[in-house]
């Protein structure tokens, strides 16, 4: 009888490795290797040798960065998602992309589980799972650290090490760095070991090689760059003048961002499994690219519309962090998320300086704004009667001066 086979979302770390040892001799299982290249450079080096010699029986190691790119985080970007007004969903916005290939490696190997190392208390769990249900629910989930026989035997990180010592997995742990990061395309993640303090100053001078992404903002340039971004319908398609695709536009604003030290944020966030956590991020490409789209709204979206879509961006930024991204009302506020795109054209000139995004000017071939119209001086086109806002104040200012008068007599 063939071995059953589970595919292990595999990042060469400590608990990613000793789950693929475990899970082949627990389930005595062949254990595929599947890892997702969304951007994180060095990170993928050495790891097929690595999985590979820690058992398992066949690697992927995928390039998906310009699908990353265009299918979900351009579209994210249209919908102004920002959660809890801080976060630009970074790791979330990558986990549905990962758990789409995982199933359809899954289905072209035969295999019948899928498997994680997140652990039981964060988000990324129930982002995978949701994701991996809403595309292939006939494949199981295996969450080792949900299994309380795996917690017995691995209740630290110690274990964990000795694990892997005694089975000659070479990994890398080491109390230099006490905390844990995640880097993409679009952002790289920090949280654990001293930042679970939220008094912890992480943008101190001593703890500026935590970053990777960016320079802090004192050690940025003394002098201001611009920058001018294209956009098409939404999408940003061309930097200072030139094409790019999605995966370009934004390679090419984390290098410029990151040399402002633009994009950090440290943030106490609300977890979807109820706790809170505190999370340092640095998003210098993603940064630029949503103060500018934003700025390309205001002159061309038109008002009704755009407070239409605003009053989603939270409903819409909750999906993607909780783990909804193919659910069917996700889809739905995506095409209303479209439709709202369709004159979001033109360029916008921004102004880059020590953190700061800076607006420097946006012009557009379906712009909305009239300067005739909105001019304090005589409006030569007649469009606007300044006497007709008497008439349009007093309308409003009716349930006012009722709701007044029904105070003032109780």
């Amino acid at each position: 009888m063939a071995k059953q086979k589970i595919v292990l979302a595999y990042s060469g770390g400590l608990d990613t490795s000793v789950i693929l040892k475990w899970l082949k001799e627990t389930y005595d299982a062949e254990i595929i290797a599947f890892t997702a290249d969304i951007g994180q450079k060095d990170e993928l080096d050495g790891l097929e040798e690595k999985a590979l010699a820690t058992g398992a029986s066949k690697v992927y190691i995928d390039d998906l960065r310009a699908e990353f790119a265009q299918d979900f985080i351009y579209p994210m970007f249209q919908s102004g998602a920002l959660y809890e007004g801080q976060y630009l969903l970074g790791t979330s916005i990558a986990r549905p992309l990962i758990a789409k290939r995982m199933v359809e490696i899954a289905r072209a190997e035969g295999a019948t589980a899928i498997a994680h190392g997140a652990t039981g208390k964060g988000n990324d769990q129930v982002r995978f799972e949701l994701n991996a249900a809403a595309l292939a629910p006939e494949i199981s989930v295996i969450a080792p650290w949900r299994l309380e026989s795996f917690r017995d035997q691995f209740p630290g990180r110690a274990e964990m090490i000795a694990y892997a010592e005694k089975h000659g997995i070479p990994v890398t742990a080491s109390a230099a760095k006490p905390y844990s990061t995640d880097r993409n395309l679009l952002h790289i993640s920090f949280e654990s070991g001293m930042l679970e303090d939220p008094w912890f100053d992480a943008s101190s001078e001593e703890n500026e090689d935590m970053y990777v992404l960016s320079v802090s903002p004192e050690r940025a340039p003394d002098e201001a760059e611009y920058v001018e971004l294209t956009f098409l319908q939404g999408n940003c398609t061309a930097i200072n003048g030139v094409e790019v695709n999605p995966l370009e536009a934004m390679e090419m604003l984390n290098e410029l961002g990151g040399k402002h030290g633009i994009g950090r944020v440290d943030m106490v966030e609300n977890r979807f499994v109820g706790m809170k956590s505190r999370g340092v991020y640095e998003t210098p490409g993603g940064t630029i690219l949503f103060t500018a789209h934003r700025k390309m709204e205001s002159l061309t979206m038109d008002r009704e519309v755009m407070h239409l879509r605003d009053s989603l961006i939270a409903k819409y930024s909750q999906l993607v962090y909780n783990g909804f991204w193919f659910a069917p009302e996700r889809l739905a506020l995506q095409a209303l998320v479209t439709e709202s795109q369709k004159n979001v054209t033109g360029v916008v000139r921004l102004k880059l300086y020590k953190g700061n995004v800076i607006g420097a000017g946006v012009q557009s071939p379906v712009s909305l704004y009239n300067p005739d119209i909105a001019t304090m001086e005589a409006d030569p086109s007649q469009a606007y009667d300044q006497g007709d806002a008497a008439g349009f104040i007093a309308l409003n200012a009716l349930r006012l001066k009722v709701s007044s008068g029904v105070e003032q007599n109780k």
